[in-house]
């Protein structure tokens, strides 16, 4: 009998782990509704509202007292992890007091963000216009090289059965 609780002591925390996710963020007052694309046709009305919103960074700008980081946003899944492989929710610009690493918020880099709606701003995309909704960022996570692309492990631990690819 003591042989099976010290298994268990030694499993516990192997199968916790299991159980993380992605960031855990604050969503109690977030308007989950709104998307890059909605906010900027929903303007005035959308400025002030916090969103949850993630993507591909694009390009990261270093100002003199603040990172701008242009990203293109996808819906998100459970975890709060953009989901490249569904059509693109528009495009928004994140801002943050600070300096944040142009090597690390890199192009290509995905991310998640909570951020309040500031206002928009005018620019370009090849040769066309583009109005981007800017938002001040709270919380931001960088997700990890490679976790867009499915390293997150597939395991999962539960009653019942189930087929996995």
């Amino acid at each position: 009998m003591k042989l099976h609780a010290l298994h268990l002591l030694w499993l516990a925390p192997l199968l916790l782990s299991a159980c993380a996710s992605g960031p855990a963020f604050d969503t109690s007052r977030v308007d989950l509704s709104v998307t890059p694309r909605s906010a900027v046709a929903g303007l005035p009305a959308t400025t002030g509202r916090s969103v949850l919103w993630g993507g591909v960074i694009l390009g990261t700008t270093n100002l003199e007292n603040r990172t701008r980081v242009a990203v293109l946003a996808y819906p998100l899944d459970t975890d709060q992890m953009p989901v490249r492989d569904r059509d693109p929710l528009g495009r928004f610009i994140l801002e943050r007091q600070g300096f944040l690493d142009p090597a690390a918020y890199a192009e290509g880099r995905v991310l998640t963000v909570v951020g309040k709606l500031l206002r928009t701003q005018t620019g370009k995309v090849g040769d066309s216009g583009y109005m981007y909704p800017v938002i001040e960022a709270g919380e931001l996570y960088l997700w990890p090289r490679g976790s867009e692309y499915g390293s997150r492990s597939n395991v999962r631990f539960g009653i019942g059965v189930g087929v996995g690819f």
